[in-house]
């Protein structure tokens, strides 16, 4: 039987004052603060321009979140609300009860609607400060008389026309409108079309920065010198970036981009996928750092002795939480080195990868003293090295006394390969025997994930993903037979 949702007086009467949005504008002075929102609601759904653009001259928010209501754009709608913005902004004086500063167009607000249409309206409406606060506590400019935020992410060679609409409307009130967003990501588009848009933007609000699309080194040199004018930028994700054979040049691109490191005084957490260009010159960005990393990745890449040299003596990694070299061969230069990048983040490191490392027996046993002080260690990955079964069990030794250990993934032991490299399941199987009373005799619960992909003989995938060994005191996995 379906249940009949009658609805509340409160809308019955917002629907009844915008059958007649003179009504609307004239009982705005009026109009208590919680009734604010359930009626901009109405009207924005309803698409009363006037009324929208009468009560953005009256919003008493700070923040108005007008993404949370836009699932999909609607130009008649946005005009109206920016309609209201710019009597506002040449007005002398603001009206008595309009507070708004930040027009927000990203897909956020949804709690801020939530709250103010349903029933709990005992929230005080100065809650709505605080993200206001946060967005703008690293900008040094001054404030614009109104913020506008919105989410770039610039994934055609030609901008949406939502987008052109707003930039070319900030482009004509520069000095009274800052257009900013948190989070820029750029998927495909040239970079002329990049630096139009960014030009238009207040480079110091961007927070995280992503390269999704492979880029040539030139082409990064470009995009750097805005990327050092996003001063409070601190997560930094590039995809990979390719490298032409003309060396010289190179080195002079490779220099206009770390450079700009210097200026990033906020960076926590830094992504490189296969960064090439940073080899045999990683220490060139690494004493561009001006603060500590919480994370760090650099993946699928080549290091020289010189590269792990300088990443276990750089001061800025040694609170690192995340560290990630998966694909990045550490076995071709002195073995102490790995050691002593370890011993830098004992204290504070959670999660390390190491897919795909081409770590053998001696070293993963060089670093067992170090990583058993990893106290804080959560997270642990050596898929893909070629480890032998005497060796994990030294491996799961000295890790026994990380408590805050929850994951743990492994590759299958050098044992389950024949001589020619190939896989034999039936192997593997018998070897979780072993590891499982291995796990038995330390006594602690724990669950560790064994895998044979991808092969650390030849590199491919062979999708084999056995059950996971499992200890528990009582339980036994379905593939145990004492």
């Amino acid at each position: 039987m379906s249940v009949w949702n009658p609805l509340r007086l409160l809308d019955l009467a917002a629907i009844d004052l915008l059958r007649d949005e003179t009504s609307v504008i004239s009982i705005l002075e009026y109009l208590p603060t919680e009734l604010f929102p359930p009626l901009f609601i109405l009207a924005f759904y309803g698409r009363h321009s006037e009324a929208l653009k009468a009560m953005v001259q009256a919003w008493p928010f700070v923040r108005l979140p007008l993404g949370g209501l836009m699932q999909t754009p609607h130009r008649g709608t946005l005009r109206a609300v920016l309609d209201g913005v710019d009597v506002l902004v040449a007005q002398q004086g603001r009206p008595r009860r309009c507070k708004l500063q930040v027009l927000d167009l990203r897909n956020t607000g949804q709690h801020f609607w939530r709250m103010w249409s349903g029933s709990n309206y005992h929230v005080h409406s100065s809650s709505m400060m605080a993200p206001v606060a946060e967005d703008r506590s690293r900008t040094k400019q001054p404030l614009a008389l109104l913020e506008v935020f919105v989410e770039l992410h610039l994934k055609e060679s030609n901008l949406d026309e939502f987008l052109i609409y707003l930039i070319r409307w900030v482009e004509q009130r520069k000095g009274s409108i800052h257009l900013c967003c948190k989070k820029l990501r750029i998927i495909t588009m040239p970079t002329e079309n990049i630096k139009e848009v960014l030009s238009r933007v207040q480079l110091d609000c961007i927070q995280e920065v992503q390269v999704n699309c492979t880029w040539h080194l030139s082409t990064l040199a470009v995009f750097a010198p805005l990327l050092g004018q996003m001063s409070n930028v601190q997560r930094l994700l590039l995809s990979p970036i390719l490298v032409s054979a003309f060396e010289e040049l190179e080195q002079q691109h490779v220099v206009q981009i770390t450079s700009q490191f210097l200026r990033l005084h906020h960076l926590r957490d830094l992504h490189m996928e296969s960064p090439s260009f940073l080899e045999g010159c990683l220490d060139q960005m690494l004493s561009c750092l001006k603060t500590p990393l919480d994370n760090l990745s650099i993946t699928n890449c080549l290091f020289t002795e010189s590269d792990v040299t300088h990443l276990s003596q750089c001061p800025n990694i040694s609170q690192l939480k995340g560290l990630d070299l998966s694909g990045v061969t550490l076995t071709d230069f002195s073995p102490e080195l790995l050691p002593v990048l370890l011993e830098k983040v004992t204290a504070t490191l959670q999660e390390l990868d190491l897919d795909l490392c081409g770590i053998m027996d001696p070293q993963l046993e060089a670093i067992l003293p170090a990583l058993s002080h990893c106290s804080q260690l959560r997270t642990f990955s050596m898929c893909g090295n070629l480890l032998s079964m005497a060796i994990m069990e030294k491996l799961l030794r000295h890790t026994s006394g990380l408590l805050s250990l929850s994951q743990e993934l492994y590759p299958a032991p050098r044992e389950s390969y024949s001589p020619q490299g190939d896989f034999h399941p039936e192997r593997l199987l018998q070897l979780q025997v072993g590891l499982l009373k291995i796990l038995r005799d330390l006594g602690r619960p724990r669950t560790i994930w064994i895998s044979s992909s991808p092969c650390p003989y030849c590199g491919e995938n062979t999708f084999y993903h056995p059950e996971p060994v499992v200890y528990s005191y009582n339980t036994l996995p379905s593939w145990y037979s004492a």
